[in-house]
């Protein structure tokens, strides 16, 4: 018996590279195939809910067609998930929500049925089921994100800082940054009480990093915390320095745990030159500067920007929920969803989440 170990073939020039971009085009390849099955799967039943509904307005159906026809798919299709009465029932209301085929295949299609079951059980508008739909694509969210983006109301928290973005930066560029803020940003996530201070703020900040930029949005990369500025041999510290990939420039982070006051701007502007003549490279945008506070008066923010000439936004942050007990009790979570659903979603969980 031969205990020699097997020699390998050697490996030629450029064959590591080669083996790469295969990977690479394997993978994508995955990727495209799965998607494609998704977006079969919920075109089907958003045709079936269509053909319910159809069915019920025009030849009188009742309710119980929907249990009749649940058991008549599963003996057909034994094989297949997701004809339960709950799923058809969402069918139902998949269609009824999305009139539109030509947007159903475009978007909604785009994202996995759990996505689609959590914009009916959530959201009541086509606007606000459209723009959550955009979202979870632009930012390719997982369900649970998707589900914590809705009960945290970033819908109605984006763009709303006070900025001079407009004043300060070419468009599409100012409404980019513009959009690209929040007011208020939540940080419950930290456990900190309303009497913490900016240094606890801004540790438990960079601890929860990855709960921290999921919050600041798509585009924020973490470069430092306490970053040291040397200007004419004194020592300046930033809070928090981040780079946007979209907007390609740096932002500054200033936490302030009391009440806006003008005052703030001018230590933030200074830090906003600094970066501008000692960090950044000549191919990134102006630097932008981000003052957080507790709480702010949104006439003085205003006044206080109306004639700076550096982009600044000024919003508030809030350390614990912003929702109030009781709507957040009424909501139900994913883990309810996904019980009261079962396997009914046809898609396996990774796909989903």
């Amino acid at each position: 018996m031969n205990d020699q170990p097997a020699r390998l073939t050697p490996i030629p020039e450029g064959y590591a590279d080669w083996l790469t971009e295969l990977k690479t085009r394997i993978h994508s390849a995955q990727q495209r195939a799965t998607l494609a099955v998704n977006r079969e799967l919920v075109l089907l039943y958003w045709q079936i809910g269509r053909d319910i509904l159809a069915r019920q307005a025009q030849a009188g159906w009742g309710a119980k067609v929907i249990e009749r026809l649940a058991q008549d798919l599963r003996l057909a299709f034994p094989e297949m998930k997701g004809f339960s009465p709950r799923n058809l029932k969402y069918m139902r209301a998949f269609a009824e929500a999305w009139s539109d085929a030509e947007f159903v295949q475009q978007v909604v299609a785009q994202i996995p049925w759990g996505h689609n079951v959590v914009l009916l059980d959530r959201l009541n508008t086509p606007q606000e089921r459209h723009w959550y739909a955009v979202k979870a694509i632009e930012n390719n969210w997982s369900r649970n994100v998707l589900a914590m983006q809705i009960e945290s109301r970033l819908l109605e928290r984006s763009g709303q800082a006070v900025t001079n973005f407009s004043a300060c930066l070419p468009k599409p560029q100012s409404d980019l940054a513009r959009e690209s803020l929040k007011d208020p940003y939540r940080f419950d996530f930290l456990n900190l009480t309303e009497e913490a201070q900016e240094r606890e703020i801004e540790h438990a900040l960079v601890n929860h990093v990855t709960e921290f930029l999921l919050e600041l949005g798509a585009g924020f990369a973490f470069v430092g915390r306490q970053v040291l500025l040397n200007v004419g041999g004194d020592e300046f510290f930033i809070d928090l320095l981040f780079y946007h990939l979209k907007l390609r420039c740096y932002v500054v982070i200033e936490l302030k745990a009391g009440k806006f006051k003008p005052e703030h701007l001018g230590q933030l502007g200074f830090y906003l030159t600094a970066v501008d003549a000692q960090v950044k490279d000549a191919r990134d945008g102006p630097t932008i500067g981000m003052l957080l506070c507790k709480s702010k008066n949104k006439i003085v923010a205003e006044y206080a920007l109306r004639d700076n000439a550096q982009p600044i936004g000024v919003a508030e942050y809030q350390l614990v929920a912003s929702l109030p007990p009781e709507l957040q009790t009424s909501l139900p979570s994913i883990e309810q969803i996904e019980r009261e659903l079962g396997e009914d979603i046809g898609m396996d969980k990774s796909k989903a989440s």
